[in-house]
């Protein structure tokens, strides 16, 4: 019993070490905070913490937030977390670099090709026509899930010892579940009884964020 009292006891000191200096580690790379930019005039958020992993590599957690329920007219509000790791080719957050990421995002937006308004149809296919006699027409929306797995580049400027500037753009494939809604009554026109489904290869990351190391 003392033998195994005492080989528990070593492994937990080991262990103890180990954490500890990981800790240590951790706490002492280097860590930058950033805010996209561009974003700010038109109330967006897009804030991210990137973290040295290695002499060349880092981790990034990014959120991106925009609350408009309508902009310009516009269903625009997404709520999303994004984890990256990057490489740099010279060292950690400095100059040109690779990545990769996964997305989580929740929505209630207007896809792109679904900005105007387009005719209703009726259960035989043709265009519905109101009490007035015109036809029809109302924008669509979405609302739903998108997970996304892609691949950015970036550069990364040094302006002085703490600030900097991140430039990045990145590509990847969207995963989404998501119900659509005509705008006039808020009924589904997709025609799905539960969720409908889609998958889109798009550019899914774009900014210039300034940085601020800790």
């Amino acid at each position: 019993m003392l033998v195994y009292k005492q080989i528990f006891r070593y492994l937990t000191f080991k262990v103890l070490i180990v954490a500890v200096s990981i800790c240590f580690l951790w706490c002492s790379a280097q860590t930058e905070v950033k805010i996209n930019a561009p974003f700010i005039p038109i109330g967006i958020f897009n804030g991210a913490v990137e973290k040295e992993v290695t002499e060349k590599i880092s981790v990034q957690a990014e959120v991106f937030v925009s609350p408009w329920k309508s902009f310009a007219g516009k269903n625009l509000q997404i709520y999303m977390g994004t984890l990256e790791g990057r490489y740099y080719f010279d060292e950690v957050m400095k100059k040109w670099y690779v990545g990769a990421y996964g997305s989580i995002a929740l929505f209630n937006l207007q896809k792109w090709n679904y900005y105007n308004a387009s005719t209703v149809p009726d259960e035989n296919g043709n265009p519905q026509r109101l009490p007035d006699g015109s036809i029809r027409m109302t924008e669509r929306f979405q609302k739903g899930v998108s997970f996304i797995f892609g691949l950015s580049g970036g550069y990364h400027f040094e302006i002085n010892s703490k600030l900097g500037l991140d430039v990045f753009a990145g590509i990847g494939t969207s995963q989404s579940i998501y119900k659509g809604y005509l705008k006039d009554n808020y009924e589904r026109y997709d025609g799905a009884k539960k969720w409908n489904k889609s998958g889109e290869m798009i550019p899914t990351r774009v900014g210039v964020m300034f940085s601020y190391k800790l």
